[in-house]
């Protein structure tokens, strides 16, 4: 499993847009619009590393709209269900 969290820099008049067209690319799961320096994040996940390049630079970076990308990519995941599962277990 390959994931990553992309932020995403739009022209001001198409954050709408881009987002709408980014959400429909395959391997995207989510798109949020931010505030801060950027304008959207996009969360990627696909079964394979390789095909992260035909997803960002060959599809988010293309929509119309985005300006720039910024790609960070994920080694572990963490969570609170992780957590509680290994104290169930007795690890300490």
């Amino acid at each position: 499993m390959a994931d990553a969290v992309v932020l995403i820099t739009t022209e001001s008049d198409k954050v709408s847009e881009a987002a709408q067209a980014i959400v429909e690319i395959p391997g995207v799961k989510d798109v949020y619009s931010v505030a801060g320096e950027v304008d959207l994040v996009a969360i990627v996940s696909t079964a394979d590393f390789d095909d992260l390049t035909g997803i960002i630079p060959g599809g988010i970076a293309k929509v119309d709209g985005v300006v720039g990308t910024q790609t960070l990519m994920a080694f572990r995941q963490y969570s609170r269900q992780d957590e509680a599962a290994a104290f169930d277990l007795g690890v300490d």
